[in-house]
């Protein structure tokens, strides 16, 4: 925990699947701080092109990496935030609170078919290759080995757990926080 300012910052990450947007919603709602999950999924959608596509996309071109953290990163240190993405345990150096969720390749895969459809298999060949293509590219482009997160302060496997159970976990290391740095916690929703 390396933030000495009054801001709180929260960086929660993890692969496709493990629930980091939903918990990060989920964490911004209920702290009131703002929520940083701006992604490739949002360009992809900006600029109208399949998001598997993008994907493969970024792999050859890696200013679209250095976009999207350095943004994340710059938006995290405007205000109270939460940062959820891959990297954010690596890139949000000042977090006050570093959270990795995990999950069982099936789980992750189960959870990305609810959301998105196709097939149970193809979500699977998926999520195996772009957990693949990921793992590849940031040793590459940050020399971060993601599947290194042992400095995280708190490590959560979601295959059993709800997304309320999850936040609720999060959210009394998230007071812990506030507390010390002697914030009231009556902004919390």
């Amino acid at each position: 925990m390396s933030n000495k300012s009054n801001r709180v910052r929260i960086a929660i990450s993890g692969r496709s699947g493990c629930g980091n947007t939903t918990v990060t919603r989920m964490l911004s709602e209920r702290f009131k701080f703002k929520m940083v999950n701006y992604t490739f999924r949002n360009i992809a959608q900006e600029k109208g092109i399949d998001f598997h596509e993008f994907c493969r996309m970024a792999e050859k071109d890696t200013s679209w990496d250095r976009y999207v953290d350095e943004k994340q990163v710059k938006l995290a240190m405007e205000d109270d935030s939460i940062l959820g993405s891959r990297l954010a345990i690596w890139m949000l150096k000042e977090a006050d609170l570093k959270v990795f969720l995990t999950a069982s390749p099936e789980v992750r895969a189960s959870r990305i078919h609810q959301r998105e459809g196709g097939s149970f298999q193809d979500r699977m060949m998926e999520t195996e290759e772009r957990d693949n293509r990921d793992h590849a590219r940031y040793l590459k482009l940050y020399d971060i080995d993601n599947n290194e997160y042992g400095f995280a302060d708190l490590i959560i496997n979601t295959d059993r757990m709800t997304p309320e159970e999850i936040t609720e976990i999060i959210s009394a290391a998230v007071i812990n926080v506030l507390k010390e740095k002697g914030r009231s916690e009556t902004r919390i929703g």
